[in-house]
């Protein structure tokens, strides 16, 4: 039986370029979170590594190519030590904490989600399955084994990120995994995002959060170092390029926080899993009473796709090898 949790999205700028201030600037909104006594903490999308808005990955200049080494270098490796330290943070607040990264694999990126626990716990991750139209020339696919749905003492606890949301048979994987505590951290701060949260937690009959970056062209490096594209022309220092509007959505469609596009700021909500939960599924459980698998039904891929396979083990290639070498 699970008990209520207090839950806030983050609706914050990252430091782009920087991953060492932006770590610094998550720690102190943890601390702000856990005065409010806040249980679970949810960053937006992309959070740590930076999210390339207004930035032109299709130019492939020397000035481009720059500009993606930087951007590459900003990445962290899952696991590292980035990834040591948020779970450091986890501990030491006493949170559950789901936020947005930048993942480096190798020389290409993934946008990915990251979970932890309050004991300092890295839990796994979720990657993106399909980035969307620009974000498709930086940052790679994802797949289905890397979609969890976490148990805690609050609720299943899981992940769907930006537009993947408007993916139904994504959703449907999902709301099949029993997730309750849905986190959709997002790049989309446009007028009808908040509908389609309402949507999600009325279809899946759970609670959504989903923090957005609030940013002003002054929390991107100036030009030449990075162009804001049409034309830097268009924006002043203080122009939002960012709007924010992060939420909380209850499981009948009720928003519970925010939204807010003025500024960063913290937004809280108690969650009660147990108690509200039932009510929406009385009238629609959508891979429940209300399904129909004798004419509709979903069948996930969820091994991992891999460009290269090797039959052997590590071990018996490298045994191999010595043989070869004995040989000559």
């Amino acid at each position: 039986m699970s008990s209520p949790v207090r839950a806030t999205v983050v609706q914050a700028s990252s430091i782009f370029f920087d991953t060492p201030a932006t770590l610094d600037k998550a720690e102190k909104l943890l601390k702000e979170a856990a005065a409010l006594g806040s249980q679970l903490v949810v960053f937006p999308e992309a959070f740590i590594g930076g999210y390339p808005r207004g930035h032109n990955f299709a130019d492939q200049s020397p000035r481009g190519k720059e500009s993606f080494r930087k951007y590459h270098a900003s990445a962290i490796n899952v696991p590292g030590p980035e990834v040591d330290r948020l779970a450091s943070m986890a501990r030491k607040y006493k949170v559950y904490i789901v936020t947005g990264v930048i993942e480096r694999d190798g020389y290409t990126l993934y946008c990915t989600v990251l979970f932890f626990d309050p004991e300092g716990n890295y839990l796994g991750k979720h990657r993106k399955l399909m980035p969307t139209y620009r974000e498709r020339l930086v940052w790679g696919f994802g797949d289905c084994s890397t979609t969890p749905v976490y148990d805690t003492p609050y609720g299943k606890l899981g992940s769907v990120i930006c537009w993947e949301n408007r993916m139904p048979l994504l959703r449907t994987a999902m709301y099949g995994k029993g997730i309750e505590i849905y986190c959709a951290p997002t790049a989309d701060s446009g007028d009808t995002w908040v509908a389609t949260m309402r949507h999600v937690a009325m279809e899946g009959g759970c609670y959504v959060l989903s923090p957005i970056q609030f940013c002003r062209r002054k929390d991107y490096p100036p030009p030449p170092e990075y162009l804001y594209s049409p034309t830097e022309e268009d924006v002043t220092p203080d122009s939002i390029v960012w709007a924010g509007g992060s939420v909380i959505i209850s499981p009948t469609g009720e928003v519970l926080a925010g939204p807010n596009y003025e500024g960063e700021g913290l937004f809280t909500a108690d969650l009660d899993v147990r108690g509200e939960i039932p009510k929406a599924k009385f009238m629609f459980d959508v891979v429940g009473h209300y399904s129909r698998p004798d004419v509709l039904s979903l069948t996930v891929n969820n091994r991992p796709l891999l460009p290269v396979t090797f039959t052997s083990s590590p071990s018996k290639i490298k045994d191999d090898e010595m043989d070869e070498c004995k040989d000559v």
